[in-house]
């Protein structure tokens, strides 16, 4: 039931390190609506839809552990068919998270003897977004090559004895232990780099650059590549282009990182998956607007409301990875670190439908390269087409410690989309 790749990276950043322990701590392990069984079970549910081995092998020892039915280990088809029903809105939130709607949790909630409660649908919802989350922070890392495949990728795992992930909540000598060996293990962070737009440079001109040529051809050739820019004027606001077409190539050749058949029996309808948020249909969900229903002012009270002291550990995670230092990484693209931050959120949430009237994203086009809004739409939209070789090649000027930080972003920019929508239909009901 450890954590130990996962903390290894995240140790980088010890004071969010304790942040994420205790919210994950929370909600496995402590008292809340759900059973501690179904709550590890959701999880699986959560982590199948992105092929995370890592994820899903560590949640099927701890369901297990809590005394969890090993038949349900066979597939949905052998849950209860109240935990069955919940396989919709993990499919929706993991992929397309605009296309959840009030008549979605309505369902949930009055299907007789198999309806959910609200609490324990606000707690599913926040295991479901926290676990895709994780999951792309997993694969961005490269903790899963590390774990699922003996360790082929990058990132090497460190042993630090037989700790349990949670027992880390306990302070930080967990976390400043990480801290120290991964600073030592980590020299090119003492490196001085070359600036971010003279590696982009030298890629396109390497041998080893080509896949990222033939990508740009293939967009071309699509008629995509002008697509990469997110749109600045409010009649193009809807559009953010599918970078990662044509990725595929990118991915594990041998096929064992993405070709997880062994999870199929997690998840249906398993050719469901992200697409572009300006290609959905007239009649679907609009763009969703900060301001008309935030994190801060609606969805925090809400979950927090059903959910005791939840809303609390998610807002602290939060506002922990806003206020990471990335004066280094700013620098390097010329900026101030709360502009270069803000960029990536709003780029996440653009590509999920997300806006901010108040946000230029003129910004964010002239905030990060072609390659780097590659990088950070796979690890989002599609983590399972992530491996160690994208993580090396496209990030070769950035030290470890930022590649980790702008993964963090990922992961809580992503959850609080997911929740955004959730939350929000399940507002819409109550009203």
């Amino acid at each position: 039931g450890r954590l130990e790749a996962v903390t290894q990276q995240m140790g980088y950043h010890p004071q969010y390190l304790d942040s994420f322990l205790k919210t994950q701590h929370y909600l496995m392990h402590m008292d809340g609506p759900l059973p501690f069984d179904c709550r590890h079970y959701i999880a699986i549910m959560a982590a199948a839809r992105h092929q995370c081995r890592y994820l899903v092998n560590l949640h099927v020892l701890q369901f297990l552990r809590a005394g969890g039915d090993p038949q349900w280990l066979r597939g949905l088809e052998f849950i209860p068919p109240k935990l069955r029903n919940l396989n919709e809105i993990n499919k929706i939130l993991a992929h397309r998270p605009w296309l959840i709607t009030k008549e979605h949790i309505e369902k949930l909630l009055k299907i007789s003897e198999w309806s959910w409660s609200l609490a324990e649908l606000v707690h599913a919802v926040v295991l479901l977004a926290h676990c895709h989350a994780l999951a792309s922070f997993v694969f961005g890392c490269g903790c899963e090559q590390d774990e699922g495949l003996g360790g082929r990728g990058s990132l090497k795992p460190l042993s630090l004895g037989n700790q349990c992930f949670c027992e880390a909540t306990a302070g930080n000598s967990y976390s400043q232990e990480l801290l120290r060996i991964n600073r030592k293990r980590s020299l090119d962070s003492c490196m001085e780099l070359d600036s971010l737009r003279e590696r982009m440079q030298r890629i396109h001109v390497e041998t080893e650059g080509r896949d990222e040529m033939r990508l740009l051809q293939q967009d071309r050739e699509e008629g995509e590549g002008q697509g990469a820019e997110v749109p600045t004027s409010e009649g193009a606001a809807e559009h953010c282009s599918d970078l990662s077409a044509g990725l595929s190539h990118l991915a594990d050749t041998d096929g064992e990182v993405t070709g997880a058949t062994n999870l199929a029996c997690y998840m249906q309808d398993p050719d469901f998956g992200y697409q572009d948020f300006a290609r959905r249909d007239e009649d679907q969900t609009q763009v969703f607007r900060v301001q008309d229903y935030s994190w801060e002012d609606h969805g925090f009270s809400l979950v927090n409301r059903l959910y005791s002291d939840i809303g609390h550990l998610l807002d602290e995670k939060f506002r922990m990875v806003d206020g990471l230092q990335s004066s280094a990484m700013a620098k390097r693209q010329g900026c101030e670190p709360s502009v270069f931050k803000r960029g990536i959120w709003n780029y996440i949430h653009c590509m999920f439908g997300i806006r901010y009237d108040d946000y230029d994203y003129a910004e964010v086009n002239q905030l990060l390269e072609r390659m780097l809004k590659v990088y950070i739409k796979t690890v989002t939209c599609y983590p399972e087409k992530t491996n160690s070789e994208m993580f090396d090649r496209f990030w070769k000027q950035f030290k470890h410690s930022e590649k980790v930080h702008v993964n963090l972003l990922i992961l809580e920019a992503r959850m609080q989309a997911e929740l955004l929508y959730a939350l929000q239909a399940i507002t819409q009901y109550m009203i």
